[in-house]
């Protein structure tokens, strides 16, 4: 399956595309490409999937992401999701603008760009109705609204920052594989799952396999994997009232040992500690529900 949006399509009368993509135009494989993405979430929620970063996406969520950074968004079961992507390419500014002094503290934005960013609440609506007019803003007034989003980020530095890696412009993922293997986690992931059964979901080797993955995501797969069922054990935790023993099986974990031995090592903090602090938000806790797989030293 080729991605829906791989490369920058322009009219004649466009330097850069805005526009809004809806299920099933949203979904789109694990892939990369040269422009810089602008997304707004518009409906709908899932995984978000950048570089070596695994977090949750919901509606109202911003992410702007850097040149050839390796992402993909994949949704929850039968949700529908929308929406409006932006995208553009380092030729927009021009040879002279970035390397003006007032262009410095945006030229450190497309560099932090480069690892993958999410927008905080603190600007993040008055963003969202910027980016709702670029679709069908005309002329000059479209670079002006996507200058105005992009100052916005720049001046206030306030962004949480995704993957712990920045891409390898010179390595260029097999879309098909990838795609393939973030599925059947996605679908299998509460069940045991083995190497040898993951390989051959792309017919590789064991040893193959493990090389593969771990140079396209910068991480083991059994880390990865873990890693999306602390995730989802996360919401459980949040979500339900089930004990934490049931939510350790239905997570994927066999022992409850491993589970909280798991769950330390991603969150810095054990299952019942972390329910406690998103049960009682009168104590004034910060909690991100997003996580980040972490390079092995």
């Amino acid at each position: 399956m080729k991605p829906l949006i791989e490369k920058l399509t322009l009219s004649e009368n466009t330097s850069f595309v805005a526009r809004t993509y809806r299920t099933p135009h949203f979904e789109v494989p694990w892939h990369q490409h040269h422009e810089y993405e602008l997304i707004l979430i518009l409906e709908g929620g899932g995984t978000a999937f950048v570089g070596d970063y695994i977090g949750d996406f919901k509606t109202g969520d911003i992410f702007f992401l850097g040149s050839n950074l390796p992402h993909t968004f994949q949704k929850s079961g039968d949700m529908i999701t929308s929406a409006v992507v932006v995208q553009f390419l380092d030729s927009l500014w021009g040879n002279e603008l970035l390397n003006l002094p007032e262009g410095v503290y945006m030229k450190n934005l497309l560099l932090a760009a480069a690892q993958g960013l999410k927008i905080p609440e603190s600007y993040r609506e008055k963003m969202a109705d910027i980016i709702r007019e670029l679709e069908n803003q005309q002329r000059f007034g479209r670079i002006i609204s996507l200058f105005q989003c992009l100052n916005m980020m720049a001046e206030s530095g306030d962004y949480i920052t995704l993957s712990s890696q920045t891409p390898d412009a010179n390595y260029r993922i097999k879309q098909a594989e990838i795609d393939l293997i973030l599925q059947y986690t996605n679908r299998n992931f509460r069940n045991k799952i083995s190497l040898r059964e993951v390989s051959a979901v792309v017919n590789m080797s064991v040893a193959a396999f493990c090389k593969y993955f771990r140079r396209s995501t910068k991480k083991t797969y059994v880390d990865y994997l873990n890693e999306m069922r602390i995730g989802y054990a996360c919401k459980l935790l949040k979500d339900t009232n089930s004990s934490v023993i049931e939510i350790c099986f239905e997570s994927g974990f066999n022992t409850l040992a491993n589970f909280n031995k798991q769950f330390l090592k991603y969150k810095s903090i054990t299952p019942s500690a972390f329910r406690k602090k998103v049960k009682h938000p009168s104590t004034h806790f910060a909690v991100d529900y997003d996580y980040r797989i972490l390079s092995e030293k």
